[in-house]
């Protein structure tokens, strides 16, 4: 299974990004999708998940202004991202687990498959 993220950029603050991962290697698409982001010095942290069925969950810290989505025909998802703020400058990175939402679903260690990472810096 490969994942390939895109989309990153720079924009100011208040801006928005849409950023997309398409999965590649799967028979099927029974699986949790997940976005994740880094800043430097920083460990990865949970943004959001989404199962096939389309149950999200979302960190507190962008609730409210992102949106994650799936297309399960095209083997893609998407992370919505809007009102931009510095803070949320990092390298984001999609994840796989194979199955549905599993407890721990917050930690880059349950998932199997990861993206490359694609840099969103927002500038004040």
């Amino acid at each position: 299974v490969q994942l390939q993220a895109s989309g990153g950029g720079l924009v100011q603050a208040g801006g928005s990004l849409r950023l997309s991962c398409v999965v590649s290697g799967r028979r099927d698409s029974y699986n949790t999708m997940a976005w994740f982001r880094q800043a430097p010095e920083k460990e990865r942290e949970f943004v959001a998940v989404i199962a096939r069925t389309g149950t999200t969950i979302y960190s507190d810290s962008v609730k409210g202004r992102f949106t994650i989505s799936r297309d399960n025909a095209k083997d893609m998802i998407y992370l919505q991202m809007n009102s931009l703020k510095p803070e949320d400058t990092a390298v984001y990175y999609c994840a796989e687990d194979a199955g549905g939402i599993r407890p721990g679903y917050t930690r880059a260690s349950r998932y199997d498959h990861w993206g490359q990472g694609t840099l969103v810096t927002v500038s004040s």
